[in-house]
């Protein structure tokens, strides 16, 4: 769901207080063409921009659906003012959000070939006001988006173990928390994955660790916990990690560093 109050901030961003390019007498009809091949995503959030200035969606894809150089995403019809307005801001979304649910397709299949039942996760080193569409494009692309918000699940970092140690961080979140909630700590050794275990914590983030290391975690904690792979992991190094048994593969760049993908607008 698009908050009507995003939409407007969107479209009071690009059309300013003049537009008289936008400016154009009469009815017409556009559509939003790949130029190349990837994985659509932020349809619902064009659409709703369009639906917003009163233009009609009369075609559009499932986001997660595969596409190809020269597929139509998405087709409209207008008031020629109206459909020009919304175009930029309707390819920007897209275009953002298409670009993110490819490279996490990408990775969620790198990862598959090694083990179908690995999980590729996003963080939450999104764009602010953006989070909504980068988390949906996340899963639009196979993806799991992570925690969505701090509320969403307790993550101990490294900064809470400087301030309480680690025993105490994990186990004063355990006694907070919701039956529902689960609680996570990061750690950056093999030795401390089991201290985080036994303290309660129900996933283990390990850290910015090798694979060798990883799996060496896998193995000491053996099963005590889920277990996550996070930092600065690259779409190339995901079958490695893959291989060490983790559960989840997190990485920041789905959203964080993610190209667009490229888009046309074409009207008429």
């Amino acid at each position: 769901m698009i908050e009507q109050s995003q939409i407007e901030a969107w479209l009071r961003e690009d059309i300013g207080h003049h537009d008289v390019t936008n400016d154009v007498p009469g009815e017409t009809t556009g559509r939003l063409v790949a130029k190349q091949d990837g994985v659509a995503a932020g349809l619902d959030a064009a659409a709703a921009v369009f639906e917003y200035l009163g233009v009609s969606v009369t075609e559009r894809v499932e986001d997660g659906t595969r596409v190809s150089a020269g597929d139509e995403l998405l087709a409209v019809a207008g008031t020629a003012s109206d459909l020009l307005r919304g175009e930029r801001v309707a390819a920007n979304l897209v275009g953002h959000a298409s670009g993110i649910a490819t490279t996490t397709r990408r990775a969620v299949d790198a990862a598959r070939e090694v083990r179908e039942e690995v999980a590729v996760a996003a963080t939450r080193k999104t764009t602010p006001g953006l989070r909504g569409i980068e988390k949906r494009a996340v899963a639009a692309g196979g993806g799991d988006t992570h925690r969505l918000t701090l509320s969403h699940m307790v993550l101990v970092k490294e900064n809470h173990v400087a301030e309480l140690g680690m025993a105490e961080a994990v186990s004063r979140c355990v006694d907070r928390v919701s039956f529902a909630t689960k609680v996570e700590c990061e750690v950056e050794t093999p030795a401390d994955a089991t201290r985080a275990a036994d303290a309660g914590a129900d996933i283990v983030l390990l850290d910015n660790m090798s694979p060798a290391e990883t799996a060496n975690a896998v193995d000491l904690l053996d099963g005590a916990a889920q277990v996550e792979a996070s930092g600065g992991i690259t779409h190339e190094d995901v079958p490695a990690y893959a291989e060490t048994g983790v559960d989840v593969i997190s990485m920041g760049a789905l959203t964080h560093s993610a190209d667009q993908l490229d888009l046309s607008f074409r009207t008429g």
